[in-house]
């Protein structure tokens, strides 16, 4: 089959764009208003973008009512947000957190979650989640789309901060079977990792191989490396 999104019809029985673009992982995302009200909610596009220093960013589609959600209007009033990871443990309060509530609804107390306070900023996280990041606002990019709910707010962070349970910890590495990430598929379904295998590029330098491990120690001391080596040309020029 094809079809143009918006222009032909796909003749299927639901919309099968977003169950092409699978898993995703989800952003459960912490905020506070300017008045100190808690907001939590998930949204399935969320990534990391880079690594040194860390940013991840996700992308809130406006209500039906063509209005921003929370999360965007409160990480862009104060300058920050948490992302929690999202597992098979906490996914009832996962799809909780989902439902569209009036604005200032504390979704920490309608799902059952503990308020955990984050170290650096002033935002609460998840206590029952293994994995969280503490992040500054960076920017928004808002795309355009078709009313009401088409565009879309893509928010921007830094990491500053995270946190890592012990306990899905196993021999110095993050142990997926421990932690069981869920992620968003198509329709209303949803994923659960527990496995995972492992594939090492062939014929990778260990330049390449740091970055696709995200290793920010290595990337500063060959950026130190680099910069020496500058320093020695120049000096070896001039001569």
């Amino acid at each position: 089959m094809f079809y143009q999104p918006g222009v032909t019809e796909h003749g299927l029985p639901h919309d099968p764009f977003k169950a092409c673009v699978v898993p995703r992982p989800i952003g459960w995302i912490s905020t506070k208003n300017k008045k100190g009200q808690c907001n939590l909610a998930p949204y399935s596009q969320f990534t990391n973008l880079t690594f040194d220093p860390p940013y991840v960013m996700f992308s809130s589609n406006q209500t039906a009512q063509g209005v921003r959600k929370d999360t965007v209007i409160n990480a862009e009033e104060t300058g920050t947000f948490v992302w929690s990871l999202a597992t098979w443990d906490l996914r009832e309060a996962v799809n909780i957190t989902a439902e569209q509530t009036p604005y200032g609804t504390d979704e920490f107390e309608l799902c059952g979650v503990t308020k955990e306070q984050a170290t650096l900023i002033d935002v609460p996280m998840i206590q029952e989640s293994p994995v969280k990041f503490e992040c500054e606002y960076h920017t928004t990019v808002r795309l355009p789309g078709n009313p009401p709910m088409g565009t879309v707010d893509i928010v921007i962070g830094k990491v500053v901060g995270v946190h890592i349970a012990d306990g899905v910890l196993t021999d110095g590495l993050l142990d997926i079977k421990k932690t069981q990430p869920i992620a968003r598929c198509g329709y209303y379904q949803y994923t659960v990792v527990k496995d995972t295998f492992e594939m090492i590029i062939p014929n990778m330098s260990a330049d390449v191989l740091y970055g696709l491990e995200g290793n920010a120690a290595k990337n500063r001391s060959k950026n130190e490396f680099n910069e020496g080596n500058k320093v020695s040309e120049f000096v070896a020029t001039e001569k």
